[in-house]
């Protein structure tokens, strides 16, 4: 193998590592911070759902409860009625339903979520696919090499 043909494999395999590094490493790492942010908030809206069920259940009419104010600060609040809920829907708004509505939503809203972390997941897979494949050619390229 001459000289030339040499340092054309060896830039060709550090082309192929820039990639990897630069572009779909990264890549990888947001689609999978983005899914588990999308679980994250799946989670929450599952603990709701469980509160929400408590308290039909248990047919509270008022409520005792402490309140996350933010960076695990605590207050104590008292909710006179549990006839209705005010639920997170996106953006910043917060819509006043029904228990019973506030559940609807609920299950409508982690269904669409769920779809949205399927979507970053087979992105993910595809990304990693696009790794693998990179790096059998450079481990092509090495064995050719010798």
């Amino acid at each position: 193998m001459t000289e030339t043909t040499k340092q054309d494999l060896n830039a060709l395999i550090k082309k192929y590592d820039e990639f990897i590094t630069n572009k779909l490493k990264p890549s990888l790492k947001s689609e999978l911070d983005e899914r588990d942010a999308i679980f994250n908030t799946i989670s929450e809206y599952e603990k709701l759902k469980v509160q929400i069920e408590t308290i039909e259940q248990n047919d509270l009419k008022d409520l005792k409860t402490m309140v996350d104010l933010g960076s695990q600060f605590y207050v104590q609040a008292h909710i006179p009625d549990t006839k209705y809920i005010y639920v997170n829907v996106g953006f910043g708004f917060h819509v006043q339903f029904t228990l019973k509505e506030a559940k609807e939503f609920i299950e409508k809203k982690e269904e669409h979520l769920q779809r949205l972390a399927d979507k970053h997941t087979a992105e993910a897979d595809k990304i990693r696919a696009h790794i693998k494949m990179a790096l059998e050619a450079i481990s092509e390229i090495l064995m050719n090499q010798q």
